[in-house]
């Protein structure tokens, strides 16, 4: 084999590497922004399961593809320090009223206790595993008093006793 040829398989190689992390990148964004409606995905920043961003925004939210056991979410700032506080295993506090978007619900494979954040579904008596919904935080915990934590409800309280409460709004049963 020539080398003009043996140069144009490997350029032909290198080119289709890149156009198959090209459509990698093209289903993680499609993935990320079924999370959110239009108006927020539009102009989010996309990341991937590792965090490299695939697509800069402006608005303040990040969009994530399911991973790591959760369903793509749509996030901002707030909501980006929760997740961050829980998988850390670190103290929280809200600073503000937010809302992150879950709009493509959860795989059958996903899912969490209720009431404990670090709960597997082995020793949870209260596995949720919700469709399309919001989570939204409020900035003192006060105001989940007299809420519902029955996940059957259709508005009802996470992770109720932590530092991580949030109120789950489903959209569709």
């Amino acid at each position: 084999m020539s080398k003009k040829i043996l140069i144009a398989f490997i350029c032909l190689g290198l080119l289709g590497s890149s156009i198959a992390i090209a459509g990698d990148a093209d289903a993680i964004i499609t993935g990320a922004e079924s999370a959110g409606p239009p108006s927020v995905t539009a102009d989010a920043t996309i990341k991937d399961a590792e965090g490299n961003v695939l697509r800069e925004g402006d608005n303040g939210y990040t969009c994530y593809p399911e991973q790591n056991g959760m369903g793509a979410m749509c996030n901002d700032s707030v909501w980006d320090a929760l997740i961050h506080a829980v998988m850390n295993k670190a103290e929280y506090s809200p600073s503000a009223f937010s809302i992150s978007y879950m709009l493509a619900g959860e795989s059958d494979s996903t899912g969490t206790s209720n009431s404990n954040p670090y709960a597997t579904q082995e020793e949870s008596d209260d596995w949720v595993v919700e469709g399309p919904h919001l989570m939204i935080i409020v900035p003192d915990n006060a105001m989940l008093e007299g809420m519902s934590r029955d996940p059957n409800d259709p508005v009802y309280v996470m992770w109720g006793d932590t530092d991580y409460a949030h109120i789950m709004v489903k959209i569709t049963e």
